[in-house]
């Protein structure tokens, strides 16, 4: 048998007995999962982890028990000093271990302790909760306890959180875990830390974050955790791991981890308390992150321009309160925005109707000061005095501030002390769909703090089919106008959800030489006007204007020579003296009266281009609206070269300048779904797995994704201004066009999409938007007519039946608006279609 050396005496080691896991069970005052309403202590399961240092030298060198501590004997006496005992929180189960081992065991050699406490049914959402703390003999031989840190383990928590469009609306689980290192300090009733409270805290906080990456999230719980601890001697330090198990395919999760003291946020070293918000929480600093919902309405004077106005003063807070303190850091970002719908006035009914919708801001200000920010915005806008629930220029009211509850208020048993006071949730939202339907378009599976239902559901309990519908409208303000928002007067679109259902006729003017349906047609000046009178004089709502066509293979057109073709088109249209001189006798003859031809002067006009300097001179020179077939994403989007190279940097100007120009001027957008090339890239298969048809699924997704960074995020344009076309003729087969015409009503629905096997169903982005539908003339239309053996081939202008066949099932399918270019012949098809549908 080989010989050992015995080690020297003086020789320093970090020898350990352990017992792993012991298992006891302990009464608890502070329960399990819920807490207890009477704080009665429970059974609670336990878990017991104990490492004792201790020589093990001479049991090692004569193997001898005598010598050692008997690890049997010792989870004999831990079991026999925790069990059934009652305990105020794990806190106290760790410090009654401490002591149990420093007093049978310090004595026979333990120099030093870890111990780890995990109450193995921690507080709702968490899997478990846990404490550990190292104790050892002081220089006065006094049990110092040290390093005590503080686990929340497996805290699970929906939230939205990446860069994927679909990871923009559905939520997903992350998997957090906190500890917090608080040094000596933790583990006695004066300064120890309620566990379950920082649990429900760091949950309700991030419920409704929407970080694009999950270090963001991360650092955001980090700071929240900080932020709701109390002043210790020492400064915690807290370590956070966040992961999303759903983020790859061939993993179990990606994480990312980050320790963080008060010295990475020193916004958070003067955090007070705000009593009179009865918040059982410390503030959170005006530089923290905040999502807040407001409602906005409006029913004096130009309403649409009221909201708009105000939302500008919004994303403005130092250009409203510049010389309070309080603002000089001041941020507010609108990140989303709802639908605007008119509503028929409550409480209040000898009134004019309102127009509402309401939008998610990201702010750092306070909840009372945000308060006074929308005040003052009002009050811009021109508000004033007048009778509760009366009408008024602009309301604005919070409705949700992260998940806080707040109530500022003296007397809180009835609503009537609301001036001045602010109470968060909203308490009136419960019973008005004015406020719940626009919420529904953003934040479906938002959870009420109060009432814990999601405002979809709050929304379905008060939703009444019998009643008077929210009509959904979309604003075109008058142009030209200078400066922007200074225009007279707004026009609407209202949907065909309306209580006087209307599909809306475009007609469509091309002043090119080589459109692929009637080229050189319309391309003088002449021909042009006098289509756009018999339109307008037929009942077309909208003149589409295009002056670059999109065909295949159609020539290349500088910028300078598309504005050339259509800013003389628009000049004109809006030129009443220009209509009349030009051909007076055409005039009378098309349009009849005065009153007609002020009618072709006010109609809305739609300038169809894809470059932003083409878009900014027809909005100068009269033009509302920007139908963009290529979604603010440029002819080379399908297949685009990466960002950093000129190619890719391209295809990121065009949203970033069509966005811009659409939001300086806040006209509508009509975003059609394409793959560059129209008569390329025709495969769908990649979306077979969809049920109701590849194609359809292939525009819910690619278009969805180009709206929703349209639409959401800083600097987004409102989603009321954006119809979506679902791109019939573009990069689709006969049989695709076809399921997108039969079944457009699929692609706006309320429904779940993508690939379940692969990741998890996301709500359809495209929900709820309003839809322009453009088949007239298209050449899939004459392939139908070429089939059989009694197919004829046909010429564009040769399709007129055909299509409206084609205009009647868009109306089935509720478009907004049908794109045509016989309207005399699609009014008729458009009335009885209506008859018909409606």
């Amino acid at each position: 048998m080989p010989q050992i050396s015995r080690p020297a005496a003086n020789q320093r080691q970090q020898d350990v007995i352990r017992i792993n896991d012991l298992l006891v069970t302990v009464l608890l005052s502070s329960g399990a999962r819920w807490p207890q309403e009477n704080a009665e202590p429970v059974e609670q399961p336990i878990s017991i982890s104990l490492s004792i240092f201790y020589n093990i030298s001479r049991t090692a060198w004569r193997d001898d028990l005598r010598f050692s501590l008997n690890y049997a004997e010792v989870a004999k006496v831990i079991r026999k000093a925790t069990i059934s005992k009652s305990f105020l929180c794990i806190q106290g189960v760790s410090r009654h271990v401490s002591d149990t081992v420093f007093q049978n065991f310090t004595p026979r050699g333990a120099s030093e302790t870890h111990v780890r406490v995990v109450q193995l049914k921690g507080p709702l959402h968490c899997r478990s909760v846990a404490v550990e703390h190292l104790a050892g003999l002081s220089q006065d031989a006094n049990w110092q306890r040290r390093n005590i840190i503080h686990h929340i383990e497996d805290l699970t928590s929906p939230v939205i959180v990446g860069v994927k469009a679909a990871e923009r609306l559905e939520k997903q689980d992350v998997v957090i875990n906190v500890s917090i290192d608080t040094g000596l300090q933790g583990l006695s009733p004066e300064d120890g830390i309620e566990i379950r409270s920082v649990t429900s805290h760091i949950y309700e906080a991030i419920s409704s974050t929407r970080f694009l990456t999950l270090e963001a999230l991360t650092s955001f719980i980090a700071a929240k955790t900080l932020s709701i601890m109390p002043s210790y001697q020492t400064s915690p330090v807290v370590t956070v791991r966040a992961a999303k198990p759903s983020a790859l395919v061939f993993a179990e999760s990606a994480e990312v981890q980050i320790v963080r003291t008060f010295d990475d946020y020193p916004e958070l070293s003067t955090l007070n308390y705000d009593k009179k918000s009865n918040l059982s929480s410390f503030k959170t600093p005006q530089s923290s992150r905040h999502i807040v919902a407001i409602a906005l309405g409006s029913n004096l004077g130009d309403s649409f321009h009221n909201i708009e106005f105000a939302l500008r003063l919004l994303e403005s807070p130092h250009d409203i309160l510049h010389d309070d303190a309080e603002f000089i850091d001041a941020e507010v970002d609108i990140i989303d925005t709802s639908f605007l719908y008119e509503t028929a006035p409550m409480y209040v009914t000898d009134q004019p109707s309102f127009t509402n919708c309401a939008c998610m801001i990201e702010t750092n200000i306070p909840p009372t000061t945000l308060l006074a920010l929308l005040k003052a915005i009002e009050s811009k806008v021109g508000r004033v005095p007048s009778i509760r629930n009366g009408p008024r220029a602009v309301d604005l009211d919070i409705i949700f501030y992260d998940s806080q509850i707040i109530d500022t208020r003296d007397i809180k048993e009835n609503l009537d002390s609301l001036d001045g006071e602010l109470v968060v949730p909203h308490p009136r939202i419960q019973g008005r769909e004015f406020v719940l339907r626009p919420l529904n378009d953003m934040i479906p599976d938002y959870v009420h703090p109060v009432l814990k239902k999601s405002v979809q559901t709050l929304f379905n309990e008060i939703y009444d089919p019998s009643a008077p519908p929210m009509n959904k409208v979309i604003p075109f303000p008058r142009t030209p106008f200078s400066p922007p928002l200074q225009h007279p007067k707004t026009s609407t679109l209202t949907g065909p959800q309306s209580t006087t259902r209307k599909t809306h006729i475009m007609a469509t003017l091309n002043v090119t030489p080589d459109s692929f349906s009637d080229g050189s047609t319309h391309n003088v000046l002449p021909t042009a006007l006098t289509y756009v009178k018999s339109s307008v004089a037929a009942g077309a709502t909208i003149i589409d204007i295009g002056g670059y066509s999109t065909r295949p293979g159609a020539a290349f057109v500088p910028v300078d020579e598309e504005i050339a073709r259509v800013v003389p088109a628009i000049e004109a249209i809006r030129d009443r003296k220009v209509l009349s001189e030009l051909d007076p006798e055409s005039t009378t003859r098309e349009c009849g009266t005065e009153e007609l031809l002020q009618r072709i002067v006010d109609t809305l006009i739609s300038i169809d281009t894809f470059r932003w300097e083409v878009a900014e001179a027809a909005i100068k020179a009269g033009a509302n609206c920007i139908n963009d077939v290529y979604a603010f994403s440029g002819p080379d989007s399908w297949s685009p070269a990466p960002i950093g190279t000129s190619e890719g940097d391209r295809v990121a100007e065009y949203a970033t300048k069509l966005k811009a120009i659409s939001r300086k001027y806040a006209v509508p957008v009509v975003l059609m779904h394409s793959r560059g090339d129209a008569g390329k890239n025709k495969d769908y298969s990649s979306y077979d797995y969809a049920s109701g048809g590849s194609v359809l699924e292939g525009v819910r997704v690619e278009l969805g994704a180009k709206v929703d960074g349209i639409v959401k995020g800083k600097g987004g344009l409102r989603r009321w201004l954006v119809i979506v076309d679902p791109g019939i003729g573009f990069s689709k087969s006969l049989e695709g066009n076809l399921q997108v015409l039969r079944s457009a009503k699929d692609i706006v629905a309320n429904l779940l999409i993508g690939d379940a096997i692969r990741a998890p169903l996301y709500r359809n982005p495209l929900r709820g938007y309003p839809q322009l539908i453009g088949a007239s003339r298209k050449s899939f239309l004459g392939a139908i007519l070429a089939q059989g053996p009694d197919g004829r081939e046909t010429k564009p202008k040769e399709r007129t039946w055909a299509t409206a066949a084609a205009v009647t099932c868009a109306i089935q399918q509720d478009a907004l608006v049908v794109r045509v270019h016989d309207v005399k012949e699609m009014a008729d098809v458009v009335q009885v279609a209506h008859a018909l549908w409606s």
